[in-house]
């Protein structure tokens, strides 16, 4: 399960991902996932940059 919270700052907009429900067993498939967020979220802000 994937969670996305939203929180106004005075500055604009804090965005927080929080990913859960990976079993002990499933160790490369969390390393993937933290792999694909990391990569995700640096496209994403840096996007976000060039718009702001």
């Amino acid at each position: 399960m994937v969670t996305f919270t939203l929180t106004p700052t005075p500055e604009g907009t804090l965005l927080r991902m929080e990913q859960a429900g990976f079993r002990p067993d499933q160790k490369q498939a969390l390393g993937g996932a933290k792999f694909g967020w990391q990569k995700f979220l640096t496209n994403l802000h840096e996007l976000l940059e060039r718009i702001d």
